[in-house]
């Protein structure tokens, strides 16, 4: 037995590759573009380490070209779903018990055959199948899902070092159990990492995971389901069951040994969990751990010492990268009257000569938005905006669905603070704009709080540092990630934790062992070394 006391250093951030002409990457990377364009894969279900063909299938397709089959993936029934659960309750049994330092190590292995064999795989997969750009693909599915695995061991260290203080007469310590039952993972279509981190944060705690990923992210996280394999992740520690989750999520919700839920979605959908979840109650063993990060409506705010480029640069870039498709994307900016025309001039022109179109033309600053139901979603919000006299619409505002489903990414001035486009998430390539009068900045703070009711991500753009302050202490809770002079995406493991609150979720900060703890139910032990032999105690004696 290893009686060595060990701990994971702080790792360093993955290098982010340029993909320039003529770099071996950038021909590495096209070359398995083609090749992932070329093939129909085949998306088994993979419960207990076996592959599982149900022969209800769905398609994968392109979002720059739907009529582009990428894969046929079988879908999970509430059968299958009962076998995901067996096979999670028996892996359990020997995965708490291993030593959380080979769990780490499993999770470094990933990491390692992420960055150094499958980096081109995971990166086409997410743009095909996703629709991401090479450097939004580079990001997201290589370097922020590396990161999550490294950092993640490293603070689970932090964790596992945390033991109370010592006693006299007695040896205390904490064991950090992982949770009594299965975890139900359920991972959203925008982000390739957050689909791994939401299984590997949990599982390197010592869980075992049901996982639902989005029907529209299949590829990629067909891929990552077959790296965790290669990495030597045991059987039944990850199953990956695809489908809608109506046809299977009432099997998982009402089992007795759900014991959490790790999400990352709408709004609505985690709410309905939630509520589901209540209903359930009776059915528990326990009290299950429910984690979500949900939707956003995130904001830029100007002070008139702000820099109209250094403005302008993070709207264009904090609205449109990936189309707008981040939780965290800027999707209501306010700005003072002082700044505005310069600003307007440099917005409209930069919008309007963004190139779009397919992800596999790398000068394509924009590409598609995931599928129909979200092309007719964002055209909707735009067609309202168009159709209103408290709107107008500065740049874009087309969309065409006939081969891909494209979005014009659309710049809108609104002259109601509160217009719809303000205040509900559109989750899609379109900013929103309300010019306020310089002398009303306190006033237009206290608006911003109120507008919407989700607080993730939000900036604030300005030289005057009082004024910076203001706005720091006035919108304290409209944003669980605050920049300044900064977009609003972007958050890196380690760095800037991530997450909100109010409708935004529960503020559990992927990327730091905030939410590793989420995953732990502690015990305290204490060892008395001179137990007392009687049970009188002094002050009982007489005088």
């Amino acid at each position: 037995m290893n009686q060595a006391i060990f701990r994971f250093g702080f790792p360093a951030h993955e290098p982010v590759l340029s993909y320039a002409p003529g770099s071996l990457e950038r021909t590495s990377l096209k070359n398995e573009i083609q090749r992932q364009s070329g093939q129909e894969a085949e998306i088994p279900l993979i419960i207990g380490g076996k592959e599982i063909r149900t022969g209800n299938v769905g398609r994968v397709v392109m979002p720059h070209d739907h009529g582009h089959i990428l894969a046929t993936y079988h879908k999970t029934g509430p059968k299958e779903a009962q076998l995901a659960i067996e096979a999670a309750l028996e892996a359990r049994k020997l995965w708490m018990g291993l030593s959380w330092i080979e769990r780490g190590s499993i999770m470094l292995r990933a990491a390692e055959l992420m960055s150094r064999k499958y980096r081109h795989v995971i990166n086409a997969a997410t743009m095909l199948g996703q629709g991401k750009n090479v450097l939004q693909a580079e990001i997201d599915a290589a370097c922020e899902s590396i990161d999550y695995l490294r950092f993640n061991v490293h603070f689970a260290s932090n964790i596992y070092e945390g033991q109370p203080m010592p006693g006299g007469d007695s040896v205390n310590r904490l064991e950090y159990r992982p949770l009594e039952g299965f975890v139900f993972t359920v991972t959203p279509f925008n982000f390739t990492a957050i689909a791994m981190n939401l299984n590997t944060s949990v599982a390197l705690m010592g869980n075992t995971t049901v996982w639902k990923p989005a029907t529209t992210s299949l590829l990629s996280s067909y891929y990552l389901m077959k790296i965790f394999e290669e990495a030597g992740m045991p059987e039944g520690v990850i199953n990956f069951v695809p489908g809608p989750s109506g046809s299977f999520a009432n099997t998982v919700l009402e089992h007795p040994e759900m014991a959490g839920l790790h999400f990352t979605g709408s709004t609505g959908t985690f709410q309905t969990l939630w509520k589901t979840v209540a209903t359930n109650m009776e059915l528990y063993n326990g009290y299950p751990r429910l984690v979500g990060e949900t939707g956003g409506k995130d904001f830029v705010f100007a002070h008139p010492s702000a820099d109209p480029e250094e403005l302008a640069t993070a709207l264009v870039r904090g609205a449109f990268e990936y189309q707008g498709q981040k939780c965290s994307a800027a999707s209501r900016v306010y700005i003072p009257r002082s700044l505005w025309k310069k600003t307007r001039d440099l917005l409209v022109t930069w919008t309007e000569e963004l190139r779009m179109g397919d992800v596999r033309d790398f000068r394509n600053f924009s590409n598609a938005v995931i599928d129909g139901v979200s092309f007719d979603k964002v055209m909707g919000y735009i067609d309202m905006a168009r159709g209103s006299s408290d709107a107008e619409i500065l740049a874009g505002g087309e969309g065409d669905r006939s081969v891909g489903y494209f979005i014009r990414p659309t710049l809108i001035e609104v002259r109601d603070p509160c217009f719809v486009t303000m205040k509900e998430e559109i989750f899609g390539p379109v900013l929103s704009i309300f010019v306020y009068e310089d002398s009303a900045y306190s006033e237009t703070l206290e608006l911003c709080d109120r507008t919407s009711p989700y607080a993730l991500t939000g900036a604030v753009f300005g030289r005057d540092r009082y004024c910076l302050m203001e706005a720091c202490r006035r919108l304290r809770y409209a944003a669980g990630n605050f920049y300044i002079n900064d977009k609003p995406t972007g958050a890196v493991v380690g760095q800037q934790p991530f997450g909100g609150s109010r409708r935004s979720g529960t503020n559990d900060k992927a990327g730091s062992q905030l939410n590793l703890l989420r995953w732990v139910s502690p015990r305290t032990v204490k060892e008395n070394l001179f137990p007392p032999k009687s049970y009188r105690y002094p002050f009982m004696d007489e005088e």
